[in-house]
């Protein structure tokens, strides 16, 4: 049996992540492949609890180092038993946010040394990389407007200058990277939908499915 895709959705907050999972996930499953839809920070039930201390807000101040530790704890767990299984077993997985989310947020957003994630990721998750990141771009301008409405989490409550050079990284990271697909998230939903068509389509176009 061939391996599966590993497919990742990228982006800031506002973006339309979720929306988009939904999309790729049915785009996938249209294809004729298995999919498994999943999350960072999350994925198992240990995962998740790790998610909840990262984005609760809480008087005590969390140091940067222990923000990406748990960060990669929790990508750990989700990749041993998540990721991993599903990939070996055929499946395609589709996952909203993954390690470029760290170097964009934490070697980004916090100024993080890089190298540190780079040790992380090596140890974490070995050869382990998308087949394929969409990555959402959106203005923190127009991303601000679209979660005013929301309780903010930690990361939410971040001010403008952290989105502005989370977005710079992510932006950097899809000029480097070929397995990056930018998609323009400020159009208008039923343009950014078709946008996402595209990139798939021709992402199943070259695996001959």
């Amino acid at each position: 049996m061939s391996r599966g895709c590993f497919i990742t959705l990228e982006g800031t907050e506002g973006v339309g992540k979720s929306t988009n999972v939904d999309l790729v996930q049915a785009l996938v499953t249209a294809a004729g492949h298995e999919c498994v839809v999943t999350r960072e920070p999350g994925g198992t039930p240990l995962a998740e609890e790790i998610r909840d201390l990262l984005l609760r807000v809480r008087e005590e101040s969390v140091s940067q180092m222990s923000e990406l530790l748990l960060m990669f704890a929790a990508r750990a767990q989700h990749i041993e038993h998540v990721i991993e299984p599903a990939l070996a077993r055929g499946d395609w997985v589709v996952c909203d946010r993954f390690t470029d989310a760290t170097y964009a947020y934490q070697g980004g957003g916090r100024g993080m040394d890089v190298g540190s994630i780079e040790v992380l990721e090596r140890l974490v998750q070995g050869d382990l990389q998308p087949d394929l990141t969409i990555y959402l771009d959106v203005t923190p301008e127009i991303a601000a407007a679209r979660i005013r409405e929301r309780d903010l989490d930690r990361f939410e409550q971040e001010e403008r200058i952290f989105f502005d050079t989370v977005r710079t990284v992510y932006q950097t990271r899809a000029q480097r990277l070929d397995r990056f697909r930018v998609v323009d998230a400020g159009a208008p939903l039923d343009q950014v939908q078709a946008d996402v068509r595209k990139v798939l389509a021709r992402f199943l176009a070259g695996k001959h499915v």
